[in-house]
């Protein structure tokens, strides 16, 4: 599968076409083509790539994401898959036991061919290609926002609903440890996409009963006993990582996820964590982490303060009569987003 919303220009396309120009796709290989853009589709029929990649027996998709997230062109049960998306966690192609490698267009292009991993310097001279210097740029699609500003009724279907309210952050609570993860979790593993999720991203109470699934099927059953409450969730070095999604915040934000505890953080995330008042928080000390048991009963105190005064501060384990200390590591800027209104 060549192609996805995220990376790919235009010569990611036009040179495996020039690779598979002429030749036929290997039988028992589904070739797929996703173009990034409505624009790089336009160009590539502008400059006849297109024709090229159909005549050999290219499956062409809709501009977007597709394949990358498993909406479509899903691997088959127990075969290998190229793929030159840029994300490849358990589950995010849309089959659980999926076997994808990551790989270069050229790669895929020559892989397509021959029906088995192919190194494309095999199939001969590299193809020769200079960027056209006449791309078209569409300029007449996108909606220029009004001078004025009236009330503008929106009309929701039945399954768009309205972001959450979320309360204020408490300056006191307790709550279990409802998952304890390692290192690496990514957002596929927090909040999957797919074809049965993703048509759920503007109800959030629907697309909660995913949060974690990946990971433990039983999380939501267990985390909405405790939406009122509140609970935690640790996890080991660069949480969060992988695409974007901010609904992998809002999700668990709405379950009742007030802080998590990790060793660190993937950025964007950590950003989002914060943007929907879940308080990252970080260990001091990894032999913090290796104490602490799922369903142990946490308690944290006076955190509003600690947040305002970008202070270290105790963690009180209930369940093992112990406490740990955390870090904050937040910006000015940050910080504000969580205190009380005085």
């Amino acid at each position: 599968m060549i192609g996805s919303s995220a990376n790919p220009g235009f010569r990611d396309f036009a040179i495996p076409a020039l690779i598979v120009n002429g030749k036929a796709v290997h039988p028992r290989v589904s070739f797929d083509v996703n173009p990034t853009t409505r624009q790089i589709l336009e160009n590539l029929i502008e400059h006849s790539y297109l024709q090229k990649l159909v005549k050999a027996g290219a499956r062409i998709h809709q501009a977007g994401c597709n394949g990358c997230i498993g909406m479509g062109q899903a691997p088959a049960s127990g075969r290998n898959s190229l793929r030159t998306v840029p994300r490849n966690f358990i589950g995010r192609s849309g089959t659980k036991e999926d076997s994808v490698y990551l790989c270069s267009p050229e790669t895929a292009a020559a892989s397509a061919l021959t029906g088995v991993i192919t190194d494309p310097r095999s199939l001969g001279e590299y193809p020769s290609y200079s960027e056209p210097q006449n791309q078209i740029v569409e300029t007449r699609f996108p909606i220029a926002p009004k001078l004025s500003t009236p009330r503008v009724k929106l009309v929701l279907g039945p399954n768009i609903k309205p972001l959450p309210i979320f309360s204020a952050l408490p300056d006191k609570f307790a709550g279990p440890v409802m998952l304890i993860m390692g290192d690496n979790i990514s957002t596929d593993e927090i909040l999957p996409a797919g074809a049965k999720v993703l048509p759920l991203r503007s109800n959030i109470p629907e697309i909660a009963k995913f949060a974690f699934s990946q990971i433990d099927d039983s999380f939501y059953r267990r985390a909405i006993a405790y939406q009122r409450q509140g609970f935690f969730v640790v996890a080991g070095e660069n949480y969060g990582q992988g695409s974007s999604r901010e609904h992998a915040a809002i999700a668990p934000r709405y379950l009742g996820l007030k802080t998590v505890f990790a060793l660190s953080y993937a950025r964007i995330y950590r950003k989002n964590l914060i943007n929907f008042g879940i308080v990252p928080l970080v260990f001091t000390s990894a032999q913090d982490l290796a104490a602490i048991a799922q369903g142990d009963e946490l308690q944290i105190t006076l955190l509003i303060k600690a947040i305002k005064n970008d202070e270290n501060f105790l963690v009180a384990n209930k369940t093992k009569k112990n406490t740990f200390s955390v870090n904050l590591l937040m910006t000015k800027r940050e910080r504000k987003y969580y205190w009380l209104a005085d």
